[in-house]
């Protein structure tokens, strides 16, 4: 697997466990990787042991909580862009949790919750 993919694994279980620690009961979890979302919903098998940080993230959605695991397309979501980049700008260890979304990012997550977003054409085969 590729180290992109390793911080999208790595990415959800972090923020899984601090909800968990912030004793969040109900959350919703957007991913732009459906191959995640598959891996951590069972809906795809693997060809030998189940990855580490997919049984964490497993044992974490077990715990007495509600959470929906949800795919996103990329431009569906510009808000978690947004804040991808905004991290590339912080130093690699630092870990900050924002009380409230900045100033750049508020008109972009008003986008994101009502739908505003770029149209994707997406061929489907029947």
């Amino acid at each position: 697997m590729c180290d992109a993919f390793h911080a999208e694994m790595w990415g959800m279980y972090l923020g899984l466990d601090l909800a968990w620690r912030e004793n969040t009961i109900h959350l919703i979890v957007e991913s732009n990787s459906k191959i995640l979302v598959d891996m951590i919903t069972g809906n795809c098998s693997f060809g030998g042991t189940t990855p580490t940080l997919v049984k964490r993230i497993r044992q974490l959605l077990s715990l007495s909580w509600t959470v929906k695991i949800t795919h996103i397309w990329c431009v569906g979501n510009i808000s978690a862009d947004w804040l991808a980049n905004f991290c590339i700008s912080m130093d690699f260890l630092d870990f900050h949790i924002l009380e409230n979304p900045p100033c750049e990012l508020q008109s972009l997550l008003f986008d994101d919750i009502f739908g505003a977003c770029m149209p994707r054409n997406i061929r489907l085969i029947s």
